[in-house]
């Protein structure tokens, strides 16, 4: 998947913002300020990170070599997806969605609610 393809699908999403927090060479995707995918774009082989579930971050990991826990973050709760292919497009978009989701859910509840009437 090209980096603008990427980018569009994860700002497509209610209240997204990019933001480069970390320097330029990671673009930082958050939900009303918090993150939830983290795309490493000078990177010699493209990834990205996603807040996962902690049991089916394990499952993940044991189907797709290309996805690894979590680059420099919380090894339970975030997946490094390698984006070689391997991931099936419509997985590696139930995981971009399954990650904004989880973060909304730790959103106060008027935000949340807000959120995930417009999905």
């Amino acid at each position: 998947m090209k980096l603008e393809t990427l980018r569009a699908i994860l700002l497509q999403k209610p209240a997204v913002t990019e933001e480069v927090p970390f320097g330029p060479e990671v673009l930082v995707f958050k939900v009303k300020g918090k993150m939830f995918a983290l795309v490493p774009w000078q990177e010699p082989a493209p990834s990205i990170s996603l807040k996962c579930d902690p049991g089916e971050a394990l499952f993940l990991r044991d189907i797709y070599p290309a996805i690894q826990p979590g680059y420099h973050l919380n090894k339970r709760h975030w997946n490094t997806v390698t984006l070689d292919g391997s991931v099936p497009e419509p997985e590696l978009l139930r995981l971009i969605d399954d990650s904004y989701r989880l973060v909304v859910k730790g959103l106060p509840k008027a935000e949340r609610e807000a959120l995930l009437h417009n999905l």
